[in-house]
């Protein structure tokens, strides 16, 4: 017999406890509230480990007590931890928060092609936040969205600048992606029907350092990686640009409590939207870089990037 709704959320919500409580101990630390410490927690991808870091390092820097809670799980976990107060603030990616909230509220999600910007995106999202007690601050430059590469040599050669470049060559050049990219409107159908492109095979790419691997190889010739991939660093491989405005803004943007902003007041937002301020796609890529090529610890990486704010 199928649960009822309900039933679901309790079911759920029992399991977003045990995963913080797990999380927030792994480090010896209870995850229950003390002192009014701030609760900042991460996905369960290195990136956004490492960008809850960065958050978690200036706010411990301008005096706030923090307490980091490590890859909780994906936004079925973080986005109900939040809403129950088991956690205070996860960095968030724009277009993805709008989409599972939308998701959640029954909206209607727009269709592939017509995606909306990071403005109205924001508005959306903090639209949706606002009944949930949180709130959304303003978003990073810093994006990690899905990305059309290809080798810089490439590029320089057959004079790619834009993914619409791609029209008279797409027959002839192997596209490489994740498993599941045939199925995802904003991998290979989304790029059948916004540029028209139909490549001459496809090839099932485990990683994004597999897919980077194999474009520098000549194994394919066109490869999606996200626009904050630590393959990016370095100039061998470059992204096109999205000119006809498939990918959906996906800007890191601070979502938080209400409660924990009106306790802390505005310098707890006032820092947060300072390391947002200098959050470029660029330093993204290479915080990655450092994090998962050079195995520099995260939080080594986050500290020393921190120190270089204002």
């Amino acid at each position: 017999m199928p649960l009822s709704r309900g039933r679901r959320l309790r079911v759920l919500l029992g399991f977003v406890t045990t995963v913080v409580l797990l999380a927030g101990c792994s480090d010896g630390n209870s995850p229950a509230r003390s002192g009014g410490t701030v609760r900042v927690a991460s996905f369960d991808f290195d990136e956004s480990r490492t960008v809850a870091e960065v958050y978690a390092a200036a706010l411990r820097r301008s005096g706030f007590p923090v307490q980091l809670i490590d890859g909780i799980g994906s936004r079925e976990i973080v986005e109900p931890a939040l809403e129950h107060a088991l956690v205070d603030v996860v960095p968030e990616y724009l277009g993805s928060a709008v989409a599972f909230l939308s998701a959640a509220d029954g909206a209607t999600v727009p269709a592939t092609g017509t995606a909306p910007t990071d403005a109205t995106a924001l508005v959306s999202l903090r639209s949706a936040l606002a009944g949930r007690g949180l709130v959304a601050l303003h978003p990073a430059p810093a994006q990690d969205r899905n990305g059309v590469a290809v080798t810089a040599a490439t590029a320089r050669a057959r004079g790619l600048r834009r993914i619409s470049d791609l029209q008279p060559l797409a027959a002839r050049f192997v596209f490489g992606g994740p498993p599941e990219c045939p199925q995802r409107p904003y991998c290979l159908p989304g790029l059948r029907s916004r540029y028209r492109l139909g490549f001459a095979s496809f090839a099932p790419m485990p990683t994004r350092a597999v897919t980077a691997e194999a474009l520098l190889t000549g194994e394919i010739q066109v490869g999606m990686l996200e626009t904050s991939s630590a393959e990016l660093a370095g100039g061998r491989l470059v992204l096109l640009r999205d000119d006809a405005g498939l990918q959906p803004a996906e800007n890191v943007v601070p979502v938080l409590r209400r409660r924990v902003l009106t306790d802390y007041g505005p310098r707890l937002a006032a820092t947060l939207d300072a390391v947002s301020a200098r959050l470029s796609t660029a330093t993204l890529i290479a915080l990655n870089r450092a994090v998962e090529v050079d195995g520099v610890p995260a939080a080594r990486v986050a500290a020393a990037w921190v120190t270089r704010l204002p």
